[in-house]
């Protein structure tokens, strides 16, 4: 019929027509009746952990990491499938995926994972492939995890060792470990993982990429063999890496002249403005939402390929603000017309987000839940809280920041910390509370969450793996690793820690 027929034109045409080749999928999707988690709302508890309590676990965490670096000789992340699919992909999204990517494989496995998704949906397997589960982070399931290398995830693990040290609670021997992982991740970033890519005005630019060449993504050995199969042979720099990259090593006090750059220059050449470029997202699975003045994801590497076309992220587009806050001055940002004029569209751009409370909605975003968009704008706002009062002025001169923040507090406050949480929401939550300026009374629903789940992940770690960003094609895939969870946790505990002992 006009499956078959269409998935033998998906394999033998020359150029297939994608739209028509998805469109007996699509139908069939219609149903699939995947939804986003709701938990239930619950009494908060108003009695914060001692502090001892708090410490214990900053201690445990941090041992935790470091324990893992001296193992692996890096800090490992992993990958796993959740084959029901993503509850924001229906049909429709999926005939955008097929149009709007480049690579053929990733073309094919998108159309393979959405017809597995139609035979799960409707069989008893479904329950067994995506059973329910506490808070909103999405548990990782095993057996089957990827385990991986990328720069994006040290730049993250870095912050986290720095943060450990800022706490006072390393060991002599921690603390010197600490700095040597530090310095490790900081090299693997800014040098394994640069690639050379041109920028929109004929020069060449040093950015990085997420998973740089072999050996180094330290792939395990399943993932290494089906790779190139699942539409990922190609793979391209992103300018999420590499803002997160150029900030934790500006936080680390490198000096590598990669850092000079101004990354605002190439961020702007992809922009997208408002009728002259919008056609830059060719995914747009989240055009519920305004992309005017954000900045998309993908970067075309040097042979101009860009497999994965290109699709816009809103907390993206905050790492972009937080790493220019931090090099304000070494960019000459303020001096710069152009470039101040780049942050304020990006400004703009999450400030509408913040006013409609898209935000707040699991579509709007692409590869991150609501929650971790919360804890990244607190990152963001502590990096612009840093600056002197002029420059916030005229950074934001009519107080986009403030709006934003009131809208991301209610949001914790009035949903994430007032439902079942799991540990990894409840770090997440802290994290904005804390650098939000919340009162340190708001913590406790948290703490509480954090304190009494040690010990949930088993031999693994302190806590179980869960979802810190996913893919929404070829299927869902989630990543994160009980190592993720304890950086969070310790970052978290950290940042609460400074407020209630002030």
């Amino acid at each position: 019929g006009a499956l078959r027929e269409a998935l033998v034109r998906a394999r033998d045409d020359a150029e297939p027509d994608w739209a028509a080749v998805g469109q007996p999928i699509a139908e069939l999707m219609a149903d699939i009746d995947v939804r986003h988690p709701s938990p239930p709302h619950v009494k908060a508890p108003v009695q914060a952990p001692d502090a001892a309590e708090i410490d214990r676990v900053i201690r445990r965490c941090g041992a935790h990491l470091l324990g893992s670096f001296s193992k692996n000789g890096f800090l490992p992340t992993y990958a796993a499938f959740n084959l029901i699919g993503d509850a924001d992909m229906g049909g429709r999204e999926m005939l955008m995926a097929l149009t709007g990517l480049n690579s053929r494989g990733y073309k094919n496995s998108t159309l393979l994972f959405s017809l597995a998704r139609i035979f799960i949906a409707h069989s008893p397997a479904r329950a067994l492939i995506n059973p329910p589960w506490s808070g909103i982070a999405e548990p990782m399931w095993e057996p089957v995890q990827i385990r991986h290398r990328s720069a994006y995830y040290d730049a993250f693990f870095t912050e986290a060792l720095l943060s450990y040290l800022e706490t006072g609670l390393a060991s002599k021997e921690e603390t010197a470990a600490s700095k040597r992982a530090i310095d490790e991740m900081v090299d693997f970033c800014l040098k394994t993982s640069a690639e050379e890519v041109p920028s929109h005005d004929g020069s060449t630019v040093r950015v990085i990429t997420a998973l740089a060449p072999l050996p180094h993504p330290r792939f395990s050995r399943f993932f290494a063999q089906i790779k190139q199969d699942l539409g990922f042979g190609i793979y391209v720099p992103d300018c999420d890496t590499t803002a997160c990259s150029f900030s934790a090593a500006t936080q680390a006090g490198s000096t590598d002249p990669i850092l000079d750059q101004p990354l605002l220059d190439f961020y702007r050449g992809y922009q997208v403005r408002e009728g002259a470029n919008e056609p830059r997202v060719t995914v747009p699975l989240n055009d519920n939402i305004d992309y005017e003045g954000g900045v998309v994801t993908w970067i075309d590497n040097i042979k101009g390929e860009r497999p994965y076309g290109n699709d816009l992220d809103p907390t993206l587009n905050l790492d972009i603000l937080e790493v220019s806050f931090r090099n304000l001055a070494r960019w000459k940002i303020l001096e710069t017309p152009q470039r101040l004029e780049t942050v304020h569209r990006i400004i703009g751009f999450q400030r509408r987000l913040a006013e409609t409370g898209a935000f707040a909605d699991p579509r709007s975003h692409i590869y991150y839940l609501p929650e971790l968009y919360s804890a990244y704008f607190g990152r963001c706002h502590a990096a612009f809280m840093a600056l002197p009062e002029a420059a916030r002025r005229r950074i934001d001169p009519d107080g986009a920041f403030e709006i934003i923040r009131g809208k991301v507090l209610d949001y914790v406050e009035g949903e994430l910390i007032a439902r079942e949480m799991n540990p990894f929401d409840a770090a997440l939550a802290l994290m904005a509370l804390a650098h939000l300026g919340a009162d340190a009374a708001t913590f406790a629903p948290a703490l509480n969450c954090i304190v009494a789940q040690l010990g949930e992940g088993g031999r693994r770690g302190p806590y179980r793996a869960y979802e810190w960003n996913k893919m929404k094609t070829p299927t869902r895939i989630l990543v994160g690793g009980p190592e993720v969870t304890s950086a969070f946790v310790l970052m978290g505990l950290a940042l609460a820690r400074r407020v209630m002992t002030k």
